[in-house]
């Protein structure tokens, strides 16, 4: 039954169950977002004496080749994880509703557990994993024979990319691999229903039933999967500290070296901000390719 006489709270109330976490927003994410931009209008090393140069940090930034080259490494991530994170996941996703797989739960469960691990800890796994002399990648190839495949998987600078990529698709496809079975779960199953009626086979089911009914949960996937790319760190500090030479150095990699091993903290906050306005338009245009067009 339905209350007869529902409370709802006072305007104040609401404000003040809100602010607790508004106040952990504005000193986490808002106060050091302003300080950054203040600081990149600085010359600084850290130290009492700031010297005001206006806009010149990011005119330096226009010009620094290796911040674009950490950028051209965040696109080439961001693609082939959309790719691969997004991709597998939905292909997963969509095998696990079927009726013949069994053992879904486990299935599930075994996919989302590199979610939960640490970067850090997945940065050591891969290490031990691509090591020429001793890692497991360059053993099996030798035991099955391919000995001619094997690389220097994280000192070759053709390759590292696609090396430090694998192990972050690895990781997260578990994460869209939730999104997705979360929102298939809301999609009728009247539709397939009648899809199976008329004859349509499970491939057209899934191309023009799932597919399309996903369209704003595939929108947020890789919203999420350019904005979380985009600050990638943690892993290939530990696998590779960016190198070999700039070949692997990502962004974030790059505003840690400038404000914290050259200590150009002024200079490291305009990276930092450039890093989220690149950011930001990157999701935009995709949030613009993906916009339905109105009649």
């Amino acid at each position: 039954m339905k209350a007869k006489n529902a409370i709802r709270p006072s305007n104040l109330k609401i404000y003040m169950y809100l602010l607790p976490g508004l106040l952990i927003y504005t000193f986490v994410v808002l106060v050091p977002l302003f300080m950054a931009a203040r600081y990149s209008l600085f010359e600084w090393s850290g130290g009492p004496n700031m010297t005001f140069v206006g806009l010149q940090n990011f005119a330096t930034l226009m010009q620094d080749q290796v911040f674009w080259k950490a950028f051209g490494n965040n696109l080439f991530i961001i693609v082939l994880s959309v790719i691969g994170q997004v991709g597998i996941a939905f292909l997963i996703s969509v095998l696990l509703t079927r009726s013949w797989v069994k053992w879904k739960q486990f299935h599930r469960t075994v996919i989302f557990i590199p979610n939960v691990l640490a970067a850090v800890v997945i940065g050591f796994l891969w290490s031990m994993v691509y090591n020429h002399d001793y890692g497991l990648l360059n053993n099996v190839l030798s035991s099955i024979g391919l000995e001619s495949w094997i690389q220097p998987w994280l000192d070759d600078p053709d390759i590292v990319m696609g090396s430090v990529t694998a192990p972050l698709i690895w990781q997260f496809i578990g994460f869209y691999l939730i999104i997705f079975m979360a929102a298939m779960q809301n999609i009728p199953e009247e539709l397939y229903e009648a899809a199976k009626i008329d004859g349509a086979s499970a491939w057209r089911q899934t191309w023009y039933i799932t597919f399309p009914m996903l369209k704003n949960t595939f929108k947020v996937t890789i919203m999420l999967c350019i904005a979380g790319n985009m600050k990638v760190f943690d892993h290939i500090f530990v696998m590779t500290g960016g190198g070999p030479g700039n070949s692997s150095t990502v962004m974030a990699q790059y505003a840690y070296d400038v404000s914290f091993n050259r200590f150009e903290l002024g200079y490291g906050s305009a990276v930092s901000v450039g890093m989220l306005v690149l950011s930001l338009g990157l999701i935009f245009i995709s949030q613009l390719i993906g916009r339905e067009k109105k009649s």
